[in-house]
């Protein structure tokens, strides 16, 4: 859990604002992944990362719309670096010969991490309007990891054997 965040002292505009740039951070995080990866066809690993951007992108804009009837436009004092890395997926785990099998994975760290990350602060809080909002988002992700783990399921075997980090980048040998 990030140390720049008192948890103890939060306000419910904070909070709105915090859960915004985790869904923001993490939406920029599958766009540079997408970028990196590429995209061949339908359904490979640029194309996983590009509707995780969008998704992410759909749950912001659903808090800003929260948060705007909720405080209008009254300023944020939450700023991005308190949110590095919360929901958004390491940066180094995009690969050139990344599988779709592989780019879930990847997303899943990312929907566990976030699911901690509120689990984590719910411990914390002490406005009953927070624990109601951090539960919500909680069980969100905890929602979106199980439909990944579906998705996961649902591709047919054998696609993208799990390959690990240094195996990923080399195309087989012959």
């Amino acid at each position: 859990m990030s140390s720049t965040i008192n948890f103890k002292t939060l306000t419910l505009q904070d909070a709105l604002d915090l859960a915004i740039l985790i869904e923001e951070e993490a939406c920029e995080r599958y766009v540079d992944f997408a970028k990196h990866v590429g995209s061949r066809y339908e359904g490979d690993a640029g194309d996983f990362f590009i509707k995780m951007s969008e998704n992410e992108a759909k749950h912001k804009a659903q808090l800003l719309v929260l948060r705007k009837s909720m405080f209008g436009t009254a300023p944020t004092r939450m700023n991005s670096s308190m949110v590095w890395d919360v929901e958004a997926p390491d940066q180094g785990k995009p690969r050139t010969y990344m599988s779709t099998r592989q780019a879930l994975r990847v997303a899943m760290e990312g929907e566990v991490k976030a699911y901690d990350f509120f689990n984590d602060a719910l411990k914390v809080v002490t406005s009953e309007e927070i624990k109601d909002l951090f539960g919500h988002l909680r069980e969100e992700e905890g929602e979106h990891k199980a439909a990944l783990e579906k998705m996961l399921k649902a591709l047919p075997p054998g696609e993208g054997a799990d390959l690990g980090d240094d195996d990923i980048d080399e195309p087989s040998s012959l």
